[in-house]
This record gives structure tokens, C-alpha cells and sequence, in this order.
């Protein structure tokens, strides 16, 4: 028999309650892509309804409990998985954001990389977007292009992460 000091219990129970307190900022959509018992499930869904703070400090304890019922381990490699993917998207959008800055700022060597990186992408149609953006930055209209550029660059680039 494993002897646990109460320090070390008490470790454990924070630890489980800092998951459930993952869970509960997850959308719903994502916490149904998480293998959870129904009980968990739905004391999660409940703890996002919560307004009190005291109410919602008790069912953090709750939900601790529930999860010391359960094997935590897939829970948080469910958790690390999803904030993994919200990390690399974070990572794509902004290098997404400096290519076409930096192309409509003038920086025609950006069109090399990105024809490296992405075989999808289209030479003339990157080169027609950026003099599109080019003349909505000079004439200081509404950024239309620079958007229709972003959205070009993040489709290509997603069909090449798709690979």
C-alpha cells in the first residue's frame, strides 16, 4: 500500500481540479471531441452557466472529485493536443500576416519562399492581389484586397499543412 502524505493528496486534487478548469474553458464543440463520462460531461456544461463565484469555486471542487473517479491521462492528452493545435494555428496566422505585409510592403523575395513552401500557390495571382492591396494602401481606401490576399495565403497554406 502506497502511503500519500496529505501535502501530496492535496497536490493531486489541485492538479485534477486545474484539468476540470481547462475543461470548462473549452467550446462545447471541443469538450465533445473529449472522451468524458456523461457525469463529467455534464457538470462541465453546467460550470459554464455559472455566475457566482462562489457557486462556481464549489463546482470546481465538484468537478475535481469527478475527476478523481476517472483516469485522468487522456484528459490531458486530449487538453495538451487541443491547446498544441491553438498554438500552431497562432504560429501560421501571424507568419500568414507577415508574408503579406511584407509583400505588400515590396519584399519580392517572399514570393520565392512562399512558392517554396506552398505548391499550390499561383504566381500571378499573389502578384495581383499584392498590386491590388498596394494601390488600396496608396489611395487609403478600405483594406479589401489586403484581406482577399490574407484569405489566398492562409488557403494555400492550408492545403499545404493538409499534406
Amino acid at each position: 500500500m502506497d502511503f500519500k502524505s496529505k501535502t501530496q493528496k492535496k497536490k493531486e486534487a489541485t492538479y485534477l481540479q486545474e484539468i476540470g478548469e481547462r475543461l470548462v474553458n473549452l467550446s462545447t464543440e471541443q469538450i465533445k471531441g473529449i472522451d468524458l463520462p456523461e457525469e463529467m460531461y455534464d457538470a462541465v456544461r453546467f460550470a459554464k452557466t455559472i455566475k457566482s463565484h462562489e457557486a462556481y469555486r464549489r463546482h470546481m471542487q465538484y468537478i475535481g472529485s469527478l475527476m478523481r473517479k476517472i483516469d485522468p491521462v487522456p484528459v490531458q492528452e486530449a487538453l495538451d493536443g487541443i491547446e498544441q493545435g491553438y498554438y500552431k494555428n497562432t504560429l501560421s496566422f501571424k507568419e500568414i500576416e507577415k508574408w503579406r505585409d511584407g509583400l505588400i510592403a515590396g519584399n519580392e523575395t517572399l514570393i520565392e519562399e512562399i512558392l517554396g513552401k506552398c505548391h499550390d500557390a499561383d504566381r500571378k495571382q499573389i502578384e495581383k492581389l499584392v498590386q491590388r492591396a498596394r494601390k488600396e494602401k496608396e489611395h487609403k481606401t478600405p483594406p479589401g484586397a489586403s484581406r482577399a490576399l490574407f484569405r489566398y495565403l492562409r488557403d494555400i497554406r492550408a492545403g499545404q499543412d493538409d499534406r
